[in-house]
C-alpha cells in the first residue's frame, strides 16, 4: 500500500466501531425489563445462545481503558457480585429456554481473572447449573490481564472447557506503558503466554493498541517485534478510542502526546504488511489470524460475523449479556444491563431482570444492520443476496448511501458494481468511514456533534 498519509488522514472523522446497528447510542429507555422478557419468550427456540458474562474488577485504572470497570481491592465486593450473578440467572431461566444449545461462551471484564480460582469456579458452576447443552465444539474464552493469572486459575478454566485465551498487552514500551498507567513487562506476557500454550489452550488472541501516548512507528515496530515473537494465535489491533467525555480516566493522558492521525496510518499500514508477511490475514477491521484459525477460514468462506464481543464464527445465535452492563442481541433487539452497581443489585433485589435501556428493531434496522455488518466483517456486500433476502432493489433503497461511496470508488479504495460491493486492501483502513452512509441514524447528527471516537 503507497499511501500519501497525509492526503489518506483526511478521512479521520468522529464515527462508530459498529460493534452494533443501531449504534448504543441509539438504545433508549422504553425498551425496558417488559420489552426484553417479551423478546425472550418469542425468541426461536432452534437458534443456539452465546453468552456473555461481564466480570466488571480492576485492581487499579488503565487510562486507555474504555470498558465499564469498578476498581476495588476488595474481596467482600467481589464475592457480593458473584450473589448477583447468580439472582440474575435464576431470573433469567425463567424466561429463557435454557436448555438451547450453547455455542459460545466469554468472559469479559474489567479483569476476569482478578476473581481467585474459587471464585471462578463458583461462577462456572452456577452457570453449567443452568446451561447443561454446551455444543462440543462451543468457543469458551476469557480476557486475560498476563499481571493477574495464577496456575490455579488457568487449570480450572481449562477443566471447565475454556479454549481460546485473549491476552491484553496493548504496547510493549516502558514509557507508554507508564503514560497509560499499565506496566506490564515483557517478561510476564511471555511467562502467561508459555503458562497457556503448556495448558494447551488452542487459541491464544493478543491484544495491542496504537494511537496510544508517546507511540511512533518506531516503537510500535519494537513491540510487533516482541509481540511475533510470542507466535499468539490470533491478534487484535485496535485504534485507540480516545472519549475523555465518557470515560474520565482517560483525562489523565496528555493529548498532545498522543500520535496525529498520519502517523496512527503509518503504524496501521506497517502492521497490517508487518502482520501479513509473518503468516497473519487480516480478518475485519481489527483482527489478524493464522491460515490454520477458523477465523481466517470464516473470512475465506465469507461467514465472518461481527457482535460486541468483535468478530466470530459464530453466527447465528442469539447473544445473552449477564451481569452489570452487558449487552445483548437478538434477531430484532439489543438490550443493555445497569451501569450502575445501586441500580443493577435494586432490580435483582425485586426479583427483575436488570435491564437498563434497549432498542427493538424495525424493518429498516434489520436491513441496514445487515448491509453494515457484513461489509464490516468481510469487507465486501454480496448485492443480489441482500435483495432476494429482503425483497428490495438495492440502488432504489440505498440510492443516497451509493452516491456518498463515489467518493472512496474515485480514490480506488471500493469497487460498486451491479452484483456487488468490494472493500481493498487499502480501502479496508477506512471501513468505518465507509459503513456510515449506511447508518440512518448518523445521517440525522451534524459532524461536529458526533460523540464518537476518530475513525483514524
Amino acid at each position: 500500500m503507497n499511501l500519501d498519509f497525509e492526503k489518506f488522514a483526511k478521512y479521520s472523522k468522529p464515527g462508530p466501531r459498529y460493534t452494533s446497528y443501531p449504534t448504543a447510542p441509539e438504545f433508549n429507555e422504553s425498551f425496558n425489563e417488559k420489552a426484553y422478557i417479551n423478546e425472550l419468550e418469542n425468541q426461536d427456540k432452534n437458534r443456539p445462545l452465546s453468552l456473555y458474562f461481564h466480570l466488571p474488577f480492576c485492581r487499579s485504572a488503565c487510562y486507555f481503558c474504555g470498558c465499564n470497570v469498578v476498581y476495588t481491592s476488595k474481596e467482600e465486593k467481589k464475592e457480593r457480585y458473584i450473589g448477583y450473578l447468580q439472582k440474575e440467572l435464576e431470573i433469567l431461566s425463567k424466561y429463557l429456554d435454557t436448555s438451547r444449545r450453547v455455542i459460545q461462551l466469554h468472559f469479559g471484564g474489567g479483569t476476569p481473572t482478578f476473581f481467585d480460582d474459587k471464585q471462578l469456579k463458583t461462577i462456572i458452576d452456577t452457570i453449567k447449573s443452568h446451561f447443561k447443552n454446551f455444543s462440543k465444539d462451543a468457543e469458551i474464552s476469557c480476557e486475560i490481564d498476563p499481571r493477574y493469572l495464577t496456575q490455579k486459575q488457568l487449570d480450572l478454566l481449562v477443566d471447565s472447557g475454556f479454549n481460546r485465551i485473549s491476552f491484553g498487552v496493548q504496547d510493549f514500551n516502558p514509557l507508554v506503558q507508564e503514560a497509560v498507567h499499565r506496566i506490564q513487562p515483557y517478561e510476564v506476557t511471555q511467562k502467561t503466554v508459555q503458562m497457556a500454550r503448556e495448558a494447551n489452550i488452542s487459541s491464544v488472541n493478543m491484544d495491542l493498541i496504537y494511537g496510544l501516548p508517546y507511540q511512533t512507528l518506531e516503537t510500535f515496530r519494537e513491540t510487533l517485534k516482541k509481540a511475533i515473537s510470542l507466535d499468539p494465535d490470533r491478534f487484535a489491533v485496535f485504534n485507540y478510542a480516545h472519549v475523555p467525555w465518557m470515560k474520565k480516566t482517560m483525562r489523565k493522558i496528555d493529548e498532545t502526546t498522543l500520535p496525529e492521525p498520519s502517523v496512527k496510518l503509518e503504524i496501521l499500514k506497517y502492521t497490517i504488511d508487518y502482520l501479513s508477511s509473518n503468516g497473519y490475514k487480516m480478518i475485519g477491521m481489527d483482527h489478524f489470524a493464522k491460515p490454520s484459525d477458523e477465523l481466517f477460514k470464516a473470512i475465506e468462506r465469507g461467514e465472518l460475523h461481527r457482535n460486541f464481543q468483535g468478530y466470530t464464527t459464530k453466527g447465528g445465535a442469539d447473544l445473552i449479556g449477564i451481569g452489570l452492563t452487558s449487552i445483548g442481541e437478538g434477531v430484532s433487539h439489543y438490550v443493555q444491563n445497569f451501569k450502575e452497581m445501586k441500580l443493577y443489585e435494586k432490580a435483582l433485589d425485586e426479583g427483575k431482570l436488570p435491564v437498563h435501556r434497549g432498542i427493538k428493531l424495525n424493518r429498516d434496522d434489520i436491513i441496514r444492520k445487515a448491509v453494515v455488518m457484513e461489509l464490516m466483517a468481510n469487507f465486501k456486500l454480496d448485492i443480489k443476496r441482500v435483495e432476494k433476502e429482503f425483497d428490495i432493489n438495492f440502488k432504489e433503497y440505498f440510492g443516497d448511501a451509493l452516491e456518498a461511496l463515489k467518493e472512496f470508488e474515485e480514490a480506488e479504495l471500493v469497487k460498486v458494481d451491479e452484483d456487488k460491493i468490494e472493500v481493498n486492501k487499502t480501502g479496508s483502513m477506512l471501513i468505518r468511514n465507509i459503513a456510515m452512509p449506511f447508518d440512518t441514524y448518523l445521517k440525522k447528527i451534524p459532524e461536529s456533534k458526533r460523540r464518537f471516537s476518530k475513525t483514524v
